[in-house]
């Protein structure tokens, strides 16, 4: 089959990567963001996806608006019998998503169709969940509501972040694809319906969003850390009104009982925090315009004592 692969994260590079090794299959094009200013220097740069498919040949396309006209023209002229779309970013609208005579798949990191949007991964470790997956969806108007393929779940680990579970999630998408894609060759595949009711949505994840809330429970705020890793992140205020940043990087659970913010003790290996449910013990963290340090040494650094208040 002639594929035409739409994605721009990492995410997207196992499946690529697995497509090039099919025999039967030709990825003719990918479809990608333009290119964008990175890294400190902001110097123009490829995404991690577009640099993988230059680098073994394969044509890029890299529309500002896939739903142009010229856009448009340009993928019917490649004649894909099936277009794979895995982290894109953009709206693909019904006259790109009719053209391939086997239709476009999506590969979407969830356990549809709970966790349908632009976050799933962020969003499922912040809300505490114990396991995840992938899904092989058809693609349809609504966002994520495709009728489904295939799905495979995995555990998640206790202490999995979000740079953590989404290599295996990327890997397990790519292994599915694969079955997928027989199917659909053999005339095998079977479309299931998703359960409208069990739907949840998640939004795009935010700077705001890494902003902690200390009346949280000390194990919702966990949860947090983990899942806005490495971006957005999660941080809050200095001690004593400075103003200043203070990046939670790795935090544990313990007891203890504060007003939501203030500090309880100074030992242990970092500040140990009340929250509105338990104490939460910062382990790492990163002060602003700092290395990443240990909540001792952030200690050793800074006078804080039992009732200074974290904002």
């Amino acid at each position: 089959m002639r594929i035409i692969f739409m994605g721009s994260g990492e995410l997207a590079c196992p499946a690529l990567e697995m497509l090039l090794s099919r025999d039967n299959d030709e990825v003719v094009a990918v479809v990608s963001q333009p290119d964008r200013p990175k890294g400190r220097n902001r110097r123009v740069a490829p995404c991690p996806f577009k640099k993988y498919a230059l680098e073994h040949g394969i044509p890029a396309l890299t529309p500002e608006k896939v739903g142009s006209a010229d856009s448009v023209d340009e993928i019917e002229q490649l004649k894909p019998d099936v277009i794979i779309v895995a982290a894109y970013g953009q709206y693909i609208s019904s006259k790109i998503l009719n053209l391939p005579p086997y239709g476009a798949i999506n590969i979407h990191p969830s356990l549809l169709p709970r966790y349908r949007g632009a976050s799933p991964i962020q969003w499922m470790l912040a809300n505490g969940e114990t396991e995840t997956g992938t899904t092989i969806l058809y693609v349809a108007k609504e966002m994520d509501a495709g009728d489904i393929i295939c799905q495979k779940k995995i555990p998640v680990l206790l202490d999995d972040t979000t740079a953590s579970i989404k290599p295996r999630l990327a890997e397990l998408g790519a292994k599915l694809l694969s079955e997928a894609l027989d199917q659909i060759r053999d005339g095998t595949v079977q479309r299931h319906p998703q359960n409208e009711e069990l739907a949840t949505y998640v939004s795009k994840l935010t700077k705001e969003d890494g902003q902690v809330n200390w009346s949280m429970s000390a194990e919702q705020i966990r949860n947090r850390v983990r899942g806005f890793s490495p971006w957005p992140g999660c941080f809050c205020e200095s001690p004593a009104g400075s103003g200043a940043s203070l990046k939670l990087l790795e935090v544990a659970v313990e007891e203890g009982e504060s007003s939501p913010g203030r500090i309880l003790e100074v030992g242990g290996g970092g500040p140990l925090v009340g929250t509105g449910e338990g104490a939460l013990r910062l382990l790492r963290v990163q002060p602003a315009g700092r290395q990443a340090m240990s909540g001792q040494a952030y200690l050793n650094g800074h006078h804080l004592i039992p009732g200074d208040l974290l904002g």
